[in-house]
């Protein structure tokens, strides 16, 4: 026999709800600027790992950041947009984006190669620049191979008046494994690119390679500025130092029912309940962040119990094996957060997804409404 029950659901928990803990992130930058010796650049592309960028950006930088780092020079404008004229930073833009708009709306640029230098300096002003070079990944920055060509065109360009050369910067391919070779590799070509810099005349005053896992590891990478992100909302890709997670995602139980043993869940009906037990349905599901892929082995936590999510992950909803007990329909479940009282963590859900932490957090929907906690609501983690 089967049986549907549907309660009112309580006032305020009717919907899911994302917690962000901006005192999560001012603990994790006081503990990265201890770290870092020089400059925290506080990095919030992708709307500040999807924990809201001008949030996290305020709160870093009232905890020991100097300045902002975006991709985009859309996400840097709506940082200006939001009030905050610190230095700002930006290091992906194609060879056509708006650097007139930059320069006027005082906003630094990385520059990857001689196009984009051409670029910058045909805008009017004069553009502050972080010449990029590649330390090793193949990916963003000069190539060893122009990177002399690219350093003398900078030194023109500077003495014509169109640009300023403020920065260096890499980026290292493997910091989350300290021991791994290629760091030294990237330390060496970051170093031989700041000399050949030099030799061309320039002076950059800013020289950053470490993000969050070598600003935490390694020393030999901090130079006069460390670039943190994911640390900042508590990711740590070197799973050395305990950083607080700043994020909470609950929703609520919208139906619960009592089933047979044996009925199955879901599309193509990949699950079947062993014994009789009670389901709960949550309104969450790929389109809100939740990755299919984890369907069969995530879990999270109903009255202080870790129960299996079961069937598959759909795009709006998901399915929970509440057990005999059962719940009530309306009660909130937490999907993930911290893990201080039992529930599945970033990490957990990560690892269900084959994934990294990064790809979490940054994946919850815009459709699920955000909470924010001050700095100082959680005090105690400092």
């Amino acid at each position: 026999m089967t049986g549907l029950a549907v309660a009112p659901r309580p006032a305020g928990v009717s919907t899911p709800r994302l917690t962000v803990d901006l005192g999560a992130v001012a603990h994790n930058t006081r503990t990265l600027a201890d770290r870092a010796g020089g400059e925290l650049m506080a990095v919030v592309k992708a709307d500040g790992f999807g924990h809201g960028a001008a949030d996290v950006a305020r709160t870093a930088l009232a905890h020991g950041a100097t300045r902002l780092g975006v991709t985009s020079l859309a996400e840097a404008f709506a940082l200006r947009d939001a009030g905050l004229v610190v230095p700002v930073l930006s290091w992906l833009n194609p060879v056509d984006a708006d650097f007139p708009a930059a320069a006027a709306r005082d906003v630094d640029v990385a520059v990857p190669s001689l196009a984009h230098l051409a670029a910058v300096a045909a805008a009017p002003g004069r553009q502050r620049v972080h010449l990029h070079v590649d330390a090793g990944m193949a990916r963003d920055g000069a190539e060893p191979g122009d990177w002399a060509a690219l350093c003398r065109a900078a030194r023109r360009a500077e003495q014509r008046g169109e640009v300023e050369v403020v920065g260096v910067m890499g980026h290292l391919g493997c910091a989350d494994d300290p021991g791994d070779a290629c760091n030294a590799r990237g330390r060496t070509r970051f170093a031989w690119a700041v000399e050949v810099a030099r030799a061309a005349g320039l002076r950059p005053r800013d020289r950053h390679l470490a993000a969050t896992a070598a600003t935490l590891t390694d020393p030999r990478t901090h130079h006069t500025m460390s670039r943190v992100g994911a640390g900042l909302v508590g990711i740590d890709p070197s799973r050395s130092t305990a950083l607080a997670p700043a994020l909470t995602l609950t929703a609520p139980l919208v139906q619960v029912r009592r089933v047979r043993a044996g009925t199955a869940v879901g599309y193509g009906h990949d699950h079947r309940t062993a014994d009789a037990t009670h389901l709960g349905l949550l309104p969450l599901g790929y389109a809100d962040g939740l990755p299919r892929v984890a369907s069969g082995r995530a879990e999270v936590l109903v009255r202080g119990v870790r129960r299996p999510a079961v069937g598959r992950i759909s795009m709006d909803q998901v399915v929970v094996d509440l057990g005999r007990a059962g719940a009530e329909a309306g009660e909130t479940v937490t999907v993930l957060g911290p893990g201080r009282d039992g529930e599945p963590t970033v990490a957990e859900w990560a690892g269900w997804a084959d994934t990294i932490e990064h790809e979490i957090v940054t994946g919850i929907g815009a459709r699920v409404p955000r909470v924010v906690r001050p700095a100082a609501y959680l005090r105690r983690l400092g």
